[in-house]
């Protein structure tokens, strides 16, 4: 019997790729670097690697320090982008659905994203009360698989599931032992899971 879920972000509980992808070009160009012209597409095929992957696919001509300044400035653009932005960036029935879901389960998140990303989700969604705990690759420079077990090991968790949109995230539960839930509406495609939902709200009718 599930009784806790943890949740992936992007493909998952909203879709921030046209935003950041603006957010990501402002920052290529200011620091001077050539580079592919970042777009939503190419975003939903790099978001639910690390960060330092992310890096070198989008910059491979460029050495690790200036990843690491490109980054910085991607991190920073984005994180202003999005609090400047007020269209429901959501994917349907999100909010409500975790409202409800947290009544019956305990609900915590755990990506690859940067440290402050997930609390920033948090707010600008308004679900900060239905979240017991948040794991990011951004705070502990661990693999999801290994924050997954964080989370896992950190809160006593028991008969957890992890809902998200990629491959990465079905091999993350491989590693860290527990069920996945594949979002189909989200960026991947995955092959060998436990479950499929074609909307969120489909999760209240699992036992």
């Amino acid at each position: 019997m599930m009784q806790s879920i943890i949740f992936d972000v992007d493909g998952t509980l909203w879709d921030t790729t046209e935003v950041v992808a603006k957010a990501w070009n402002r920052a290529v160009e200011e620091a001077g670097v050539s580079a592919a012209k970042i777009t939503a597409e190419v975003l939903k095929k790099e978001f639910g690697k690390t960060m330092d992957v992310i890096a070198q696919d989008l910059f491979p001509n460029a050495d690790a320090k200036e990843r690491e300044h490109i980054l910085e400035l991607c991190c920073k653009y984005e994180h202003e982008a999005l609090i400047e932005n007020n269209e429901n960036l959501l994917f349907p029935n999100v909010k409500e659905t975790l409202e409800k879901l947290s009544k019956k389960y305990s609900l915590f998140i755990v990506s690859n994203c940067q440290s402050g990303y997930i609390e920033l989700f948090m707010k600008k969604a308004g679900v900060e009360k239905y979240i017991t705990d948040i794991e990011c690759f951004g705070n502990t420079n661990k693999s999801k698989g290994n924050n997954i077990k964080l989370i896992i090991e950190r809160n006593k968790l028991r008969d957890a599931v992890y809902v998200g949109d990629t491959q990465g995230d079905y091999e993350a539960t491989k590693f860290a032992g527990i069920p996945f839930i594949y979002a189909k509406y989200g960026f991947g495609k995955v092959d060998g899971y436990y479950l499929a939902i074609e909307d969120i709200s489909e999760l209240l009718d699992i036992e």
